[in-house]
């Protein structure tokens, strides 16, 4: 099954900046739209970001708009997504999937990002 492997997660200050990658293997990654989710301890996962499979359009949940950006290579079959002006309503661990998710939904182990004083 399809494979996730996100990285770059870390502690930032508020108004930040952090910069995810995810990896993604065993499908043609370029016949697919990819989004970033997070979730949050009590909280449904949610998606906050999406790119077309050939990275031509974008959209973002309204908490993110203007402050992350996602983006791809399908060379390197590897989404990104680079949060600036981080708050500490961004504290999460951080996924990437398929848009829209599978049936079943295969997930990695996503990474942990805080943003704390």
């Amino acid at each position: 099954q399809v494979q996730f492997v996100e990285s770059g997660g870390g502690q930032v200050q508020p108004g930040g900046s952090l910069s995810l990658s995810c990896v993604v293997s065993r499908i043609p990654v370029s016949l697919y739209h990819l989004g970033w989710y997070r979730q949050t301890p009590g909280k449904e996962r949610e998606r906050v970001a999406w790119i077309t499979s050939g990275g031509g359009g974008t959209d973002y949940e309204d908490s993110v708009r203007g402050r992350f950006t996602i983006s791809r290579d399908n060379d390197k079959d590897t989404v990104y997504l680079q949060m600036n002006s981080l708050k500490p309503e961004d504290t999460a661990v951080y996924y990437c999937n398929l848009v829209p998710l599978g049936a079943p939904a295969y997930w990695g182990q996503g990474t942990q990002v805080t943003v704390s004083s």
